[in-house]
């Protein structure tokens, strides 16, 4: 593994990177152990019941640092059968319906028995985008991973664009998450892919930030946008997944296109509905990239709407996510006259200053 990634620093296609670097080598010494080991042996059958895992990784930063890179060449260098790469909504998806089964069986411990189903073919489990948006996965996973990697003896690979510590963080009953961040941080190597260069931005080539007026060209640009930024394949579109967002109180948000923290939302979902700037936040905290199709030239009949945009690129602003969108005109022509109009300009100059390339370097979060 490691000496495909020096083949690609070498060729420039890479750049040297010491984050990148640190874990490329760690990556390539789980490699090895992987490939050393003989699992099911009559000598690991006689002393042994449980077959040992190799310390896993966690691979955490932010947009574009090249995780994902680094996770396909590790995938593709394992010389074992016994590996699966899954994206993690799609895993937790299949987790719950294979409890179903357990529990239509009336079974004991059908969590326990999931992963003993779930480990019989599987040495190595990696997961691309480990994130927990929703309480009865977060209620789960301490138990299905402690049965994965302590019973089962799976070794886990993950890549994440947060630190284990902010997993599901402010989530409902968060506290029956908490010993999965425990057992993370015992169980597998943490490393941070954190530096401030955002690679996957140079992916975007000369896509806009803004596209005005609506249309098929700016559909497809924003489309474009949303491939590049989340590796996904344009031919498999219409399986991207989709996600439900926690905005606390028992409310969530159905995110129709929801992929390695890009989310993708209708002006009509986010404006004219009934928001606050709660909601916003939430949105903001989640995603490091939104999308935003079909906003509209508004008038004083769109009062509400106007303000409620504002509040939207306030949150977006202030945690340095990076906007894409559709629209009918361009920001200092959206909303000219009504209720609010002279505070609209302030959301003008951010939207002008969130295309700027300064903008777009910037990391996700809010600056304390």
């Amino acid at each position: 593994m490691l000496a495909r990634y020096e083949k690609l620093i070498a060729a420039g296609e890479l750049r040297p990177d010491p984050d990148q670097r640190r874990a490329a080598e760690r990556l390539n010494q789980l490699q090895k152990e992987l490939e050393a080991e003989q699992p099911g042996g009559l000598l690991g059958q006689f002393f042994s019941r449980k077959r040992v895992a190799p310390r896993g990784v966690y691979m955490w930063g932010g947009v574009g640092r090249g995780k994902s890179m680094l996770m396909d060449l590790f995938h593709s260098a394992l010389a074992i059968e016994e590996k699966r790469r899954v994206h993690f909504h799609e895993f937790m998806l299949e987790v719950d319906q294979l409890i179903r089964e357990e529990r239509k069986e009336e079974t004991e411990g059908p969590v326990r028995r999931v992963a003993a189903r779930i480990a019989k073919d599987v040495r190595m489990l990696a997961f691309d985008e480990m994130v927990v948006t929703n309480t009865a996965d977060a209620a789960i996973m301490a138990r299905l991973f402690t049965a994965l990697i302590e019973d089962e003896g799976v070794t886990v690979v993950a890549t994440s664009n947060r630190p284990p510590s902010d997993l599901y963080k402010d989530g409902l009953n968060r506290s029956l998450f908490l010993p999965f961040i425990d057992l993370i941080e015992a169980e597998l190597d943490v490393l941070p892919l954190n530096g401030p260069t955002d690679y996957r931005l140079d992916r975007l080539g000369d896509i806009d930030n803004w596209h005005a007026p609506m249309g098929d060209a700016a559909t497809a640009q924003v489309r474009e946008a949303f491939f590049r930024l989340t590796d996904y394949k344009p031919e498999d579109a219409a399986n991207v997944p989709s996600g439900e967002l926690d905005l606390g109180g028992g409310r969530t948000l159905f995110v129709p296109k929801s992929l390695k923290g890009v989310g993708v939302f209708s002006f009509k979902r986010l404006c004219q509905e009934d928001r606050g700037a709660s909601d916003y936040l939430a949105i903001a905290r989640e995603y490091h990239t939104v999308i935003v199709v079909g906003i509209p030239k508004m008038g004083p009949e769109n009062r509400n709407e106007a303000i409620r945009f504002t509040k939207l690129i306030d949150a977006l602003y202030e945690h340095r996510v990076k906007l894409f969108t559709t629209a009918a005109a361009e920001p200092e022509a959206l909303y000219t006259s009504g209720d609010g109009a002279f505070e609209f300009e302030r959301s003008v100059s951010r939207l002008k200053e969130m295309q700027s390339a300064d903008y777009m370097a910037l990391g996700h979060g809010k600056v304390a």
